[in-house]
C-alpha cells in the first residue's frame, strides 16, 4: 500500500492490522502508481490497500499489463464512495476480491466493511454491514431520532472504538459526539433490513436545488458508468432563481471528450431529470488530499473565485 501514515488507513489498518495478523508489511513513501505495481511483483502481495483513485491510476499505467500481479487476492478500498463501475472493473481487472470500507479516523477508523462473501449487489451498492461490537443508527440530524429502514438521515455510530475527544477542543467534541456517546459524523445514508448501510452524501454536500434536495453521490454514481468518464466529483453553486446549481467535474479516459449533451442523456437515463447537472467542467486532474480524496472545497473555492466563469455560462455547453 502507499496510504500515508499520518491517516488512519495508513498507521492502524494497515500496520496494526499488519501486526495482528502477523503479516508482511510492505509500503511504499508516497504513492506512485508504477511502484506500486512493481512493489506487488516483487514483494508478492496478496492484500492491497487503497483509495479509489489510486486503483484508478494502477489499472491506467503503461506498465500494468506488463507486471505479474497474480499473488493479489483482495483489495480493499474506502475514503471515498467506490461506484458500482469501478468495483467491477477492480475485480475483474486485478482477479481480486472486493472489499468496501467506511468509517473515519474519530472511529479508530472503520465502522462498517462489506464480507469478501458479500454478492455484487452488497459490493457495489453499499458499504457494508455494522462491524462486531460497533452499533449503528441512522438518525434525523437535528433530533438524534432514529428514521425508519431505507430513509436518508445522518449516519451515527456507537462503540468501543469511537474517540474520547478532540485534544483540547471541548466545543469540537461536544458537536460530533452526542451525550448518549453517538458519533454524528455528518455523513447522509440508509439502512436496510439486513443493517446494510448506503452513503448518499455528506449533510453539507447536499445541493438544495429549487427547494428539492439532491445528493452528489448518487449522480456522480451514475456518471462514472458512462465508459469515457474516469473520475466525477458534483458540487453546488449558488443560482439567483433555483437557490442552487449542479456542477459536474469530469475526468475522461483519453483525449477525446464527450458531448456534453450525451452525457445529460446518459443521467437522465438514470436519475430523474432534476438531477442532470446544468453545468460541466472538465479537469486534466483534480485536486486530492494527501490520502488520495478529491477536495471538493477547492472545487468550491475555485469556482466562487471564477476561476470557471468560462464553464458556468447558461448560454454555452463548452
Amino acid at each position: 500500500h502507499a496510504m500515508p501514515f499520518f491517516h488512519t488507513a495508513g498507521c492502524v489498518m494497515a500496520t496494526l492490522g499488519t501486526i495482528q495478523a502477523r503479516a508482511t508489511h510492505a509500503f511504499l513513501p508516497a504513492f506512485d502508481p508504477g511502484r506500486l505495481l512493481e512493489l506487488i511483483e516483487t514483494e508478492r502481495g496478496a492484500v492491497m490497500l487503497g483509495v479509489p483513485t489510486m486503483m484508478i491510476a494502477m489499472m491506467e499505467h503503461p506498465d500494468f499489463s506488463r507486471r505479474d500481479l497474480s499473488s493479489l487476492r483482495v483489495a480493499v478500498a474506502g475514503g471515498a464512495s467506490v461506484p458500482p463501475e469501478i468495483v467491477r472493473a477492480i475485480e475483474t481487472k486485478l482477479c481480486v476480491t472486493f472489499s468496501i470500507v467506511y468509517g473515519q479516523t474519530e472511529a479508530c477508523p472503520l465502522i462498517t466493511m462489506t464480507r469478501l462473501d458479500d454478492a455484487m449487489e452488497e459490493k457495489t451498492n453499499t458499504v457494508g454491514q455494522p462491524l462486531p461490537q460497533c452499533a449503528v443508527n441512522v438518525a434525523n440530524p437535528m433530533t438524534c431520532e432514529p428514521m425508519p429502514l431505507g430513509a436518508i438521515a445522518e449516519i451515527c455510530a456507537r462503540g468501543y472504538m469511537i474517540m474520547k475527544e478532540y485534544f483540547d477542543k471541548p466545543e469540537a467534541t461536544a458537536a460530533t459526539v452526542d451525550a448518549d456517546g453517538w458519533l454524528h459524523n455528518g455523513d447522509l445514508g440508509t439502512m436496510d433490513a439486513r443493517g446494510y448501510c448506503r452513503v448518499t452524501g455528506r449533510l453539507k454536500d447536499m445541493v438544495i436545488r429549487g427547494g428539492e434536495n439532491m445528493f452528489p453521490a448518487e449522480i456522480e454514481a451514475a456518471l462514472i458508468e458512462h465508459p469515457s468518464v474516469t473520475e466525477v466529483a458534483v458540487i453546488g453553486v449558488p443560482d439567483p432563481r433555483m437557490g442552487e446549481e449542479l456542477v459536474a467535474f469530469i475526468r475522461v479516459s483519453g483525449d477525446v471528450r464527450p458531448d456534453i449533451e450525451t452525457l445529460r442523456q446518459h443521467v437522465r437515463q438514470k436519475l430523474a431529470a432534476p438531477k442532470t447537472p446544468r453545468y460541466w467542467v472538465f479537469l486534466s486532474e483534480f485536486p486530492l488530499t494527501g490520502s488520495g480524496k478529491i477536495q471538493k472545497f477547492v472545487l468550491r473555492e475555485r469556482c466562487a473565485r471564477g476561476e470557471y466563469d468560462h464553464f458556468l455560462n447558461p448560454s454555452a455547453d463548452t
